[in-house]
């Protein structure tokens, strides 16, 4: 297969990406829930420990699908459905869902999608968790300071996604590899092996 080839989408990658986005999408929902439910009991920014969950869809979607676009598309998906469910955060993830998406895409490009190791998708994740803090401290928190929230923040956030999205995106890319359910792809063929 030449490289133009494997970069095109087929519908089955179309549908994985966008059935992983709507699932991602309602666990969003719900993480949101817990975020300011339960969780709010931690202060920030020590509860950025739990926010790599958030970053899980674009790190999965690029190690599954393997073709340019793949995380940002399935991030997007997710963070769109989270919205139309009524996300506490509502439109700014319109914005946000794609800008963190993006940043995971970088990091599989940069390898030109033909690296889908764990240290790609560990980058992934942080670069992901980094956009994603960057924005929050400029959107949502404006008037805090450097040295005792922003830097811990984005710190925390970036530690979280590197964990969470990207140690648990490949886990989860394992563990459906090893059902059998992702034979049709590259992640599915290399079992065990990511």
């Amino acid at each position: 297969m030449n490289h133009t080839t494997t970069h095109r989408w087929r519908t089955l990658d179309i549908v994985i990406a966008a059935v992983l986005g709507v699932a991602f999408g309602v666990i969003f929902w719900a993480w949101g829930l817990l975020w300011n439910g339960p969780a709010d009991a931690i202060p920030l920014p020590g509860r950025a420990a739990i926010y790599g969950v958030w970053l899980v869809p674009a790190v999965l979607g690029g190690l599954i699908i393997r073709k340019p676009g793949a995380a940002f598309f399935t991030l997007t998906v997710a963070a769109l459905v989270s919205v139309a469910l009524g996300s506490s955060w509502g439109w700014t993830l319109v914005i946000q869902g794609p800008l963190e998406a993006a940043a995971a895409e970088l990091a599989f490009a940069a390898f030109a999608y033909r690296n889908f190791r764990l240290p790609v998708a560990l980058l992934a994740a942080t670069l992901a968790g980094l956009a994603a803090a960057l924005y929050d401290v400029f959107v949502w928190y404006p008037e805090t300071a450097w040295g005792s929230f922003r830097l811990p923040y984005i710190l925390i956030t970036a530690a979280s996604s590197l964990v969470v999205a990207g140690f648990g995106a490949v886990a989860l890319t394992r563990a459906l590899a090893n059902t059998g359910v992702l034979d049709r792809f590259p992640a599915g063929r290399e079992r065990p092996a990511v």
